[in-house]
């Protein structure tokens, strides 16, 4: 399995995309604005979209993709989400007020996009990829992912503050190497960060503390303006392992 950095950003601005990443050819994992520098053929090679939780930042181009190669497509646009989730782009998104509803589009039996619910705990297998949710906690529904080609893992958090079930699951991973986690602030806005759950960096030194596996770990969701502030406090807070910042164009493969 081949993962690509599209976006990793907690924002914009020059050359910041927010959460997106590109496995193999065909399926996304988020879907933020890293998704508008692919280009139009690599847009219609793209089957399934996995979402962590229905924030902007991670869907904002679920309905600019299908919209732009919709119609090019012989087959739907798989939508992979919660329950809770796939009711939210339903009723808010594509809801012929913010985005016509592709799900009828052209038709009901013939439509551009099409929903499949994941379940927390639940692997979906892809050709013997194996794509698992897992337990995180933020304040919409939301998941993270575990993904696992067989020989190799990669655990990606989405959108969490402290979760102790998040962590009780990597650490059942055998074959980990990555685990690729949120910061989205610094210590300065530690309130912020508890009151919206998101990981801070004294928050992430302690739940990385209930890790027991080897893994390279990758910081992702940073927010514009406070990169070098957050890392900065990342080495300084966490403790038995070396965080690295997440890079847009970063290639993981496992």
């Amino acid at each position: 399995m081949k993962l690509r950095v599209l976006g990793c950003s907690g924002g914009i601005g020059g050359n910041l995309r927010t959460t997106s990443m590109l496995l193999d050819q065909d399926v996304l994992i988020d879907a933020g604005t890293g998704v508008g520098d692919l280009s139009l053929a690599e847009m219609l090679m793209i089957d399934h979209v996995f979402v962590t939780h229905s924030h902007l930042d991670h869907i904002a181009c679920i309905p600019l993709l299908v919209d732009s190669v919709g119609f090019m497509r012989d087959k739907p646009l798989l939508v992979h989400a919660t329950a809770e989730t796939i009711e939210i782009l339903k009723q808010h998104i594509f809801n012929w007020k913010i985005w016509p509803d592709f799900s009828e589009i052209p038709n009901a039996a013939q439509a551009c996009l099409r929903y499949e619910t994941i379940v927390l705990g639940q692997t979906v297998n892809l050709g013997g990829r194996m794509i698992t949710p897992l337990p995180v906690d933020h304040v919409v529904p939301a998941v993270g992912f575990h993904l696992d080609s067989g020989e190799g893992s990669l655990v990606y958090s989405g959108d969490t503050c402290s979760c102790d079930a998040l962590w009780e699951a990597v650490n059942r991973i055998d074959n980990l190497r990555y685990i690729l986690v949120e910061t989205a602030f610094s210590n300065v806005e530690r309130d912020l960060a508890l009151r919206s759950k998101h990981l801070c960096p004294s928050v992430l030194a302690k739940d990385l503390a209930k890790l027991n596996r080897d893994a390279e770990i990758f910081i992702t969701h940073l927010k514009p303006g406070e990169v070098e502030i957050t890392m900065q406090e990342i080495r300084e807070s966490v403790v038995g392992y070396l965080p690295r910042m997440l890079q847009n164009g970063q290639v993981f493969e496992f």
